[in-house]
Formats: C-alpha cells, structure tokens, sequence
C-alpha cells in the first residue's frame, strides 16, 4: 500500500514507472533492510494492476484507473 500512497502523489492520470522510482529513496528510509526496492515496486505494480487499482499501459506507463 506504500506504493499506492507513492502514486496517489502523482499528479497525472498516466504516469511511468521512472516516476514511480523517483520515490525509492523514500521508500528505502522507511525499509532500511530491504536491498531490493526497485524491484518490491514493480512486485507492487502488479498487484495494484491485478487488484484493478492500475492498467498497464505497456512500454512502463500505467493509468490509475477509476474508482467506483
């Protein structure tokens, strides 16, 4: 859910995975241990795609998508 509130900050409905990196740092503060953040942020790309909170858009763009 971490990267869900990372993306939530991004101002645009369609944003890219560069855009989503730009909070590793961010991200690797509150988990000093993991070494591995790039990659647990697409792990959770595709979750949040999976639960229908994004569409891929391929190429590395997502769009948000609507929430009923």
């Amino acid at each position: 859910m971490e990267v869900l509130t990372c993306i939530n900050q991004i101002d645009t409905e369609v944003f890219t995975l560069s855009q989503v990196y730009a909070f590793e740092e961010q991200l690797q503060r509150r988990h000093p241990r993991d070494h591995n953040v790039k990659a647990k942020i697409r792990q959770a790309l595709q979750v949040l795609r999976d639960m229908d909170f994004l569409i891929f858009l391929g190429n590395g763009r997502y769009r948000k998508a609507a929430r009923k």
